[in-house]
C-alpha cells in the first residue's frame, strides 16, 4: 500500500520487490529470490522451471535465514546424507545445491564452492526398465488396433519420444508421413518417419481430435495424467510392476540400435542431447553380440557391419533418407534385427 500511495502521488521511486523486506540479504532466501529472477534461471522450460522450483523450495524453507557465507562442505555433507535413502533424489538436490552455489559466487556473495568435493550417491539402478519383446508382444495381445490403449503404445514406441510430447501429437504435426514435433523439455525439434505398425494404429482410430490423444471426456491428457492411465493399461496386460511409458523410449533406442543405426542417429531420432545414454544402449547390444561373434569367426564368416546395405551406411540425417517406408519397416520396424540375405553373409566387408 506504500508503494501504491507514492505511484498516485507521481513518486518516480522505482516500487520494491513484494516480500523484498522480509528477505535478509546474504542469506539462502535472498540468494533463492535472485536465482528465481535471473536470465539463467526464466531461460529454462517451463517444466524443467517447475522441476527446479520444487527442489529449490524445499532446500529454501530448510534454511531460509541460513547465511550463505557460513554454509561450510561439512554441512553440506550431512544434509546429503540425511537424503541417502532416496540417492536419486539427494543427487539432484545436490545438483540444484551445487549450481545454487555457483550462483552465489557469481552475486558476490560467496568467494568459494562448498560443494566442492562432495560426491554423488552412488546408484545401483538403470533407471527405467527397458521392454523387452515378449512384453511388448503381452501388451499387444491385450490391448487391439482399433483402441486408444493400442494407439498411445505404438506412438510411444515408434517415435521415441517423452510422454510429455506423445500426449500433444495430433495430425497438425504430420507432413508427407513425416511427424514434427519441438520436444516439450529441451526445445529439439525432432522429425521421425511414420513406421507402418503406428501408420496402421493410426488409421484405425477417429480423427476428430486435435491430438492423436483424449481423456474420457475429449480433452489432452496431461503428462502426469497419461502416466497413470498407461499404467492401468500395462497392468490390464498383466504386465509386472517397473515397466512404465518412459520404458517403451528406452525399447525404440535398442531396436534403432539392432537396427543398425549409429549412436547420432538415434540421438537425431530421439532427440537426445548427448551420447551417454545413447551408447548404453548400444554398449549392451556388443555385450549380447559377443557369443554371436565368436561363433561365426570359428565358422570362417565375415563381419557384416560394413556392407553396402547396412543401415549404419546411409546417411546421419535418418529423416532425409532417400528411402522407401517398406525399407524403413524392414530395417527399424517389425523385427527386432534385421535380416540380411544369405549369400551376403559371405562376402569379405570391403
Amino acid at each position: 500500500m506504500t508503494a501504491w500511495d507514492a505511484a498516485m502521488k507521481g513518486d518516480a521511486t522505482p516500487a520494491l520487490t513484494i516480500g523484498a523486506n522480509q528477505t535478509k540479504p546474504g542469506t539462502v532466501d535472498a540468494l533463492v529470490v535472485a536465482y528465481f529472477a535471473s536470465s539463467q534461471f526464466l531461460s529454462l522450460s517451463p517444466s524443467t522451471r517447475a522441476t527446479y522450483r520444487g527442489i529449490i523450495e524445499r532446500f529454501r524453507k530448510e534454511n531460509s535465514q541460513r547465511r550463505i557465507a557460513h554454509l561450510q562442505r561439512d554441512k553440506l555433507r550431512e544434509m546429503l546424507g540425511n537424503r541417502v535413502k532416496t540417492p536419486s533424489a539427494a543427487n539432484n538436490w545436490l545438483r540444484m545445491v551445487r549450481m545454487l552455489m555457483r550462483f552465489a559466487i557469481e552475486l558476490g556473495m560467496r568467494n568459494d564452492d562448498p560443494t566442492l568435493g562432495i560426491k554423488t550417491i552412488k546408484i545401483r539402478s538403470e533407471g527405467f526398465q527397458v521392454w523387452a519383446p515378449e512384453h511388448i508382444e503381452k501388451y499387444r495381445a491385450r490391448h487391439e488396433i482399433g483402441t486408444k490403449a493400442r494407439l498411445a503404445f505404438e506412438l510411444l514406441l515408434n517415435t521415441a519420444q517423452r510422454r510429455s510430447d506423445v500426449v500433444r501429437m495430433g495430425r497438425q504435426h504430420v507432413r508427407d508421413d513425416i511427424l514434427s514435433i519441438r520436444q516439450q523439455k529441451t526445445g529439439t525439434l525432432v522429425e521421425i518417419p511414420i513406421l507402418p505398425e503406428l501408420r496402421v494404429a493410426l488409421d484405425a482410430m477417429p480423427t476428430e481430435n486435435l491430438t492423436y490423444l483424449t481423456t474420457e471426456y475429449g480433452r489432452a491428457f496431461s503428462a502426469a495424467g497419461f502416466g497413470n492411465w498407461f499404467r492401468d493399461r500395462c497392468n490390464e496386460a498383466g504386465l509386472p510392476n517397473g515397466y512404465p511409458s518412459h520404458g517403451l523410449r528406452k525399447a525404440a533406442a535398442t531396436r534403432l540400435a539392432e537396427a543398425g543405426c549409429t549412436d547420432h542417429e538415434i540421438m537425431a531420432w530421439g532427440g537426445w542431447e548427448t551420447l551417454k545414454e545413447v551408447q548404453r544402449y548400444t554398449r549392451r547390444l556388443i555385450e549380447n553380440a559377443w557369443p554371436r561373434a565368436v561363433a561365426r569367426s570359428s565358422k570362417r564368416e565375415h563381419c557384416v557391419a560394413n556392407l553396402s546395405d547396412r543401415f549404419a551406411n546411409f546417411p546421419t540425417n535418418l529423416l532425409r533418407m532417400l528411402m522407401s517406408k517398406t525399407e524403413m519397416a524392414e530395417r527399424v520396424g517389425f523385427e527386432p534385427t534385421v535380416q540380411f540375405p544369405a549369400h551376403t553373409l559371405s562376402k569379405r566387408a570391403p
